[in-house]
């Protein structure tokens, strides 16, 4: 079994309840147990603006899929809420990605583990930080210090 971290990410359709909904779907996939989860995160959008602010968190899973297999586990998650691809950065019901996956370092046509982004990103990070605070993304340092770097981006806690 590996450890692993997706962000979890919606603006559309009561997002609060596709990300909530997302999380407890993580351990309906085969070989794959949700351990923790990060609390909800309200954060503005990135990259294409003319749209809601989103609805963030991060999980943390133990699975035995290989990381290729756990991407397609999550790409198909993702359909199953109803995901479409209009154009980047698009508005979205769901959005995966997987983070980090204990032991692998690849690159390739379809997946980039550890996420080559991840380290900028307040919206990944804040939530990270909150249940990996110790994780060390190789290259770039200790989730806790890179997501003090974070905190003008824009990314609320939500408090129930």
């Amino acid at each position: 079994m590996a450890r692993a971290y997706i962000a979890l990410g919606s603006n559309l359709q009561q997002p609060d309840i596709q990300v909530t909904r997302a999380l407890s779907e993580l351990s309906s996939l085969p070989q794959t147990t949700l351990v923790k989860a990060s609390s909800l995160y309200r954060t503005a959008p990135v990259g294409y603006d003319n749209q809601p602010d989103f609805i963030n968190a991060v999980a943390e899973i133990e699975t035995g899929l290989a990381p290729l297999e756990l991407l397609h586990a999550i790409l198909a998650l993702e359909t199953l809420h109803g995901r479409e691809r209009p154009f980047p950065n698009a508005p979205r019901v769901l959005d995966l990605d997987l983070l980090f996956y204990e032991g692998a370092s690849l690159q390739t046509p379809e997946l980039t583990v550890p996420h080559p982004r991840m380290h900028e990103r307040g919206f990944v990070l804040l939530p990270l930080a909150e249940i990996a605070a110790e994780l060390d993304i190789p290259g770039h340092g200790k989730v806790v210090e890179l997501a003090q770097h974070c905190m003008d981006q824009g990314v609320e806690r939500i408090v129930d």
